[in-house]
């Protein structure tokens, strides 16, 4: 980079997910696999596409385009309707899987996220090892697939992202990025628009070196403030931080077995191994809890949860095997398991710690 970069010393991870939507249909329908497929609307109507598999987009389908057009493109795709329960409930699972590697998380949408793992240790230390560790981890449990961008900044990470999807990594490191933007085109900055990018063509801007060419100056009197970030990219500059939000709604621990079981021992196990990590969890937070949540995900990958409440708060790891016994039983039993998992919620300082658990209510 040119000598007016700042040092770059963060470590800034984007994981974005594969068509997820419709890569979450085809996961769950297979005989949608490999066919051309929308998550949308009514194509006879005024629907629009919320997303399309890759089968579809090699017509130029895209989301925000009308079913419409979407039809008239490919005249074999097949059309579903969004159930956005479930894709919360995958996205929720993703960021589950996020916050074993670090609480530096920002989530842009249900199926994208900055994360910045700037000074960890785990995995070498290697945020590339990081990216590829989440991708793996996301596949296994949710028999998804997760593209990943790592750089030192947020620019650089989203953009990277995209280059090798899907199922893909790139990595752009301070060494590589001057000659990264200089060839990039102007469309695929993030945060520079349709409108922006026909202002600067006609600026004669039409790539990273063009635009590094131009005075900052300059670009403020035509885009305002804007025009400062527009200045500050074009050099690979971006300061903004990977805003997370630290409240803990709920704890949780879970795991994704080798093989799946059926056995109720095997399976009472290691439901409790996952309760005492989350309870240990909890404790380190300084937190207690009064809600418990069992997850079950069966060989299929779907899913199914069950809850407690109590009015006043677990005690101990062991004060909750009652109840995740109980729950247990009401979990349906008609394929093998691939996944349990143990959550506490309904969170509170462990300072308003009651004297005495009601085991029995």
């Amino acid at each position: 980079m040119t000598s007016s970069t700042t040092t770059p010393s963060r470590k800034i991870i984007h994981i974005d997910m594969d068509a997820f939507y419709a890569s979450v249909e085809q996961r769950d329908f297979p005989d949608l696999r490999g066919k051309p497929l929308v998550v949308g609307g009514d194509p006879n109507g005024r629907g629009v596409v919320a997303a399309a598999s890759y089968e579809v987009r090699k017509f130029g389908v895209r989301s925000a385009m009308s079913c419409y057009e979407a039809r008239r493109r490919c005249p074999d795709v097949i059309f579903v309707r969004p159930r956005f329960q479930v894709y919360r409930e995958v996205s929720s699972d993703i960021r589950s899987i996020m916050q074993r590697l670090t609480p530096h998380i920002e989530p842009l949408s249900l199926d994208e996220a900055y994360l910045d793992v700037t000074g960890l240790r785990a995995h070498k230390g290697s945020a590339t090892l990081m990216a590829n560790w989440l991708r793996a981890q996301i596949l296994e449990n949710t028999g998804l697939t997760a593209s990943a961008g790592v750089s030192f900044n947020k620019m650089l990470a989203k953009i990277a992202s995209d280059i090798n999807k899907p199922n893909g990594i790139t990595i752009i490191t301070p060494a590589d990025a001057e000659d990264f933007i200089s060839t990039l085109p102007i469309e695929r900055f993030h945060g520079i628009g349709k409108a922006t990018a026909k202002r600067l063509h006609a600026m004669g801007v039409s790539n990273g070196a063009d635009l590094r060419r131009l005075p900052a100056t300059t670009l403020v009197q035509e885009f305002g403030k804007r025009g400062q970030f527009y200045h500050d990219i074009a050099h690979g500059r971006d300061e903004r931080v990977v805003k997370s939000k630290r409240t803990h709604k709920s704890i949780g621990s879970e795991t994704t077995f080798r093989d799946n079981l059926d056995d109720n021992n095997e399976l009472r196990n290691q439901i409790y191994e996952q309760n005492d990590d989350a309870f240990n969890q909890m404790q380190k937070k300084q937190l207690i809890a009064h809600t418990i949540t069992l997850k079950v995900k069966y060989a299929d990958f779907t899913q199914i949860t069950r809850s407690h409440t109590l009015s006043s708060a677990f005690s101990s790891a062991e004060s909750a095997h009652y109840w995740l016994d109980k729950l247990f039983l009401d979990i349906p039993r008609h394929l093998p398991i691939r996944l349990v998992g143990v959550t506490f919620s309904s969170l509170a300082p462990a300072t308003q710690q009651l004297p005495q658990l009601k085991l029995f209510e």
